[in-house]
């Protein structure tokens, strides 16, 4: 008896020609008994969760970087549109930027109401212009690092147990 089974069935007439294809079919499409085709499904679905979590976290980044050059923008905006003349001053007025003290020269008028702190300061690029206060909050909610406060007013009185008390600072004393 030579041949394989197929044939074999396929004389006795137990099988027809399309059966046997029909079978050959199935077999080559299911190679590992449809375990494959779960398994694919299942990388595929993880592989589009994965872009899609991918594409959320760029979107998100860009939504940042895009609401940053925005913000970036309308303090800009407001510090040039809101900016007052400093002047040709001679007397340095010195103020700190985070850890670094800087100068600017502005008037006497202008020194007097930055020690008062009726004007603030903004930073602009490398410079920084004069803003009134208000202008200086709207600055700050935006972005805090823009805006240099005056140090607040101290109390004129002096306390009970100053061994300073006597010894008064000039008010023409700049540091």
């Amino acid at each position: 008896m030579a041949g394989s089974l197929k044939d074999q069935l396929l004389k006795a007439g137990l099988v027809n020609k399309q059966q046997i294809k029909k079978v050959e079919h199935e077999k080559r499409k299911s190679k590992d008994g449809g375990k494959n085709d779960k398994a694919g499904a299942e990388a595929a679905r993880r592989a589009q969760a994965e872009k899609a979590e991918r594409d959320r976290e760029l979107n998100r980044k860009r939504q940042e970087d895009t609401e940053r050059k925005a913000n970036a923008a309308a303090i800009k905006q407001l510090i040039e549109a809101n900016r007052l003349d400093k002047g040709a001053g001679e007397i340095p007025y010195n103020f700190t930027d985070g850890s670094r003290i800087s100068r600017i020269y502005v008037t006497q008028e202008i020194h007097a109401q930055l020690v008062k702190g009726t004007l603030c300061l903004a930073r602009l690029g490398p410079r920084y212009e004069l803003v009134r206060p208000d202008v200086a909050e709207k600055i700050r909610a935006r972005d805090p690092s823009r805006v240099i406060m005056p140090p607040a007013a101290e109390p004129e009185t002096p306390a009970a147990d100053d061994p300073y008390a006597a010894f008064q600072v000039p008010d023409d004393l700049i540091w």
